[in-house]
């Protein structure tokens, strides 16, 4: 019997170290975080209003993960008072097109998904 590779031997591999990079920059509030600051650099509570929804423990914890990673710089200006805003880094801008790809994904599948949901929970 002849022995075949596994499927995709040369793609990448999802190790320990991948996973927690990925749950680091991709949660539910790095996502929003990052998209906005896509947009234009933004003071913390410029941020909370671009996203209502997250309060400000999440959002300090959010902001804290991309910073250590090296996805967003925080900036301290030396007014009176003293301000800081937040600018997406280099680094993190080489993630906007794969933001928007899974924006415009989730857009797409959306109604499918939805259907799927709903036939799933009919038959549960």
């Amino acid at each position: 019997m002849q022995e075949t590779a596994p499927p995709h031997s040369d793609a990448p591999q999802l190790t320990e170290r991948h996973r927690e990079l990925l749950d680091q920059v991709l949660d539910k509030w790095s996502l929003q975080v990052l998209d906005a600051l896509c947009e234009r650099p933004l003071r913390f509570n410029e941020l909370r209003r671009a996203i209502p929804v997250v309060t400000q423990k999440p959002l300090t914890a959010a902001l804290r993960r991309l910073e250590r990673n090296g996805m967003i710089e925080r900036v301290v200006t030396s007014t009176r008072p003293v301000a800081v805003e937040y600018r997406v880094s280099k680094l993190g801008r080489t993630l906007q097109d794969l933001i928007d790809a899974l924006l415009h994904w989730t857009t797409v599948t959306l109604p499918e998904v939805e259907r799927a949901r709903a036939r799933f929970d009919d038959e549960a």
